[in-house]
């Protein structure tokens, strides 16, 4: 059976993965993913409708970025767990279209007929037929059925979506929505779902996902924030203690604090890994003393990582790899997240964790200390723009670099670490996500007390990476493209997608990408992207630095 996947950087061959994922994704769990999108198109073609008649419901509102999310690279590969999704979206689908014809009713219009020519909702309980119809909706058929550049470009506003979707359902397990977001959610899924077929609309409303996913990381900032306080700086133990252990991996903030009341007084140690390392800045969980540090590195390493780690596992939502047999009867997965044969945990009731922790022999002694600082978010950088602002002013502080983005296997990412590695002692790096794990124990020093190197947390957190630009460039009295600063980014997955979406619509120019472009993003398209946003692949390291210091 074949498949079509490009949606993340790692593609296979830089086209698409055409047999089985990089990621060790199969081909069934592929067309069951995209018949789970175009799903999510048909139940949001009547949310949408209901909507503007002034019905919602929030059953169907939480389930549209919960289902994309679940999509995302690197969450979920387990077929049956989709098949059960696909059997949710399928009485979602009926209760949206109810909503929307009795609103119609309600307000004496005729309710539309809106035709699917996959009926995807049928033979749900048969794995094999739903597959089958995850072909006739892949991509493949799409590039057959419209070329390259529309099909990739209705694929940039999904992806964008997807990335945004996460965000929101971050937000929403912390009780914080917006109804206008799943409205926003609606609009744009019944766009997609229509066909478009203009380059030039289709490139704006790509720019309009930008604008959704910065209210997603908007709404999300506020969760996380309003539930454990703000990051503020930290030191954070990157070496093993002796003793028992658990490591978790992933970025759900709640998952990790209802770890850490049913470990607490156990005896048991828990470190962070990935994108989870920032939670150890925030007061409202690193007041357990039993969070003790991160352990390794980016998503990309887990498996060695893993291999050597002495304890249980936890992942809570992106960046799974396959689990290699030596450890997993001691992996658990949670939420969306899945692997065939893995245990999952329900309810949070971590139970089954704890008993592999203590089981497990645990690290048998102390390493040598070694620490780094965390949690530079917007609200402890702005504690301090004054002084920033102030060594701009006196030539102290010549450039700011905003180095960050999604790590990944393929070569070439070792131009970011370079590029740190390079830059003159009177720039400051501002980074985030998990590519930061490419320099984030080197050694900056300081400009007068502040740290050259300035962590601002997960991809989570590109919100306040976003907001300290936006204030620098209120502080200085121009646009954000008139500043001292320069974006170089990686990227991987979605989400990075969807924040690159974001700067984009917030006219942000010069952006240097890497280490590969999108293979959905045609020559056309980038063609455009360059012209409008002059948008830049890395290339050279003292080229490129150069570059960006003359500008």
């Amino acid at each position: 059976m074949e498949m079509m996947c490009y949606q993340c950087e790692q593609t296979a061959k830089g086209t698409g993965c055409m047999t089985f994922g990089v990621c060790g994704k199969d081909p069934e769990t592929a067309a069951l993913q995209d018949l789970l999108v175009y799903a999510v198109k048909d139940i949001a073609r009547y949310a949408h409708r209901a909507r503007q008649l002034g019905a919602a419901d929030r059953a169907v509102d939480v389930f549209v970025p919960r289902a994309l999310f679940s999509t995302l690279t690197n969450v979920n590969f387990d077929p049956t767990r989709f098949q059960g999704y696909l059997q949710e979206a399928s009485g979602v689908r009926a209760k949206a279209k109810n909503l929307y014809e009795r609103a119609a009713q309600k307000a004496g219009r005729t309710p539309e007929k809106l035709s699917c020519p996959v009926k995807w909702w049928e033979g749900a309980d048969n794995l094999q037929e739903l597959t089958a119809k995850g072909w006739e909706v892949s991509i493949s058929k799409r590039i057959d059925k419209l070329g390259d550049t529309t099909a990739g470009l209705q694929e940039l506003i999904v992806y964008g979506l997807k990335g945004a979707a996460a965000y929101a359902d971050h937000a929403e397990i912390l009780g914080k929505t917006d109804d206008q977001l799943y409205a926003d959610f609606h609009a744009m899924l019944d766009y997609v779902a229509g066909g478009p077929t203009d380059v030039n609309e289709l490139l704006g409303q790509a720019l309009k996902a930008g604008e959704i996913n910065l209210k997603a990381m908007e709404l999300l900032d506020a969760a996380n924030t309003g539930t454990y306080g703000h990051p503020e700086p930290t030191q954070v133990r990157v070496t093993p203690v002796k003793g028992k252990c658990i490591v978790v991996s992933g970025h759900d903030l709640k998952d990790l604090e209802e770890l850490l009341k049913q470990t607490e007084g156990k005896g048991i140690n828990v470190y962070t890994h990935g994108e989870m390392l920032p939670c150890c800045a925030y007061p409202g969980l690193k007041k357990y003393k039993h969070l003790v540090g991160n352990y390794g590195g980016a998503w990309q390493d887990q498996r060695r990582e893993f291999d050597d780690f002495p304890g249980a596992i936890v992942m809570t939502t992106n960046c799974l790899q396959k689990p290699r047999d030596s450890y997993k009867d001691r992996i658990f997965t949670l939420g969306l997240v899945g692997w065939p044969d893995v245990k999952h945990i329900e309810n949070r009731d971590f139970t089954p964790v704890i008993e592999a922790a203590l089981a497990a022999p645990g690290f048998g002694v102390d390493a040598q200390p070694q620490h780094i600082t965390i949690g530079f978010g917007h609200n402890a950088v702005m504690g301090v723009a004054d002084k920033v602002i102030d060594l701009v002013k006196q030539g102290k502080i010549r450039h700011f670099y905003l180095i960050g983005g999604c790590d990944g296997a393929k070569p070439g990412r070792s131009y970011y670490t370079e590029f740190a590695e390079q830059l003159p002692d009177d720039c400051v790096i501002l980074t985030l996500a998990c590519g930061k794990f490419r320099f984030n124990k080197l050694q900056f020093g300081d400009i007068e007390g502040i740290p050259r190197l300035l962590d601002c947390g997960q991809c989570n957190d590109s919100y306040s990476a976003v907001q300290i630009a936006l204030a620098l460039a209120k502080a200085f009295d121009c646009g954000v493209n008139d500043l001292p600063l320069s974006l170089i980014l990686s990227w991987f997955e979605q989400k990075a997608v969807a924040i690159l979406l974001t700067l984009l619509a917030l006219d942000v120019k010069n952006i240097r990408l890497g280490p590969s472009l999108p293979a959905f993003v045609t020559p056309d398209v980038l063609n455009v992207l360059v012209e409008k946003f002059d948008i830049k692949p890395i290339g050279n390291v003292k080229e490129d630095l150069e570059a960006t210091l003359a500008a």
